[in-house]
């Protein structure tokens, strides 16, 4: 199984500009991106096997990471006009 980082630029390269400008101006876009990044990092260990937990903590995790996205791409989309 390949192991992968989400960033969200490579998750949605056509809204590079977008997310810097979101980041930038939106404080509140910008804890959102924070808190999604430190977890998709945490669900990476975890698939690494450098920080053991419970199957069902890293499938909590991995939802957890979804809504996120799910959010962030809502504002990027608004954002972005589209």
């Amino acid at each position: 199984m390949t192991l992968e980082h989400h960033p969200l630029i490579k998750e949605f390269p056509e809204h590079r500009d977008s997310i810097h400008t979101l980041k930038t101006n939106d404080p509140r876009f910008h804890q959102l991106m924070d808190e999604y990044e430190a977890l998709d990092k945490e669900i990476l260990r975890i698939e690494q096997e450098i920080e053991p937990t419970s199957d069902s903590r890293t499938e909590e995790l991995k939802m957890k990471r979804v809504h996120l996205k799910d959010a962030l791409y809502r504002m990027i989309e608004t954002a972005a006009g589209d």
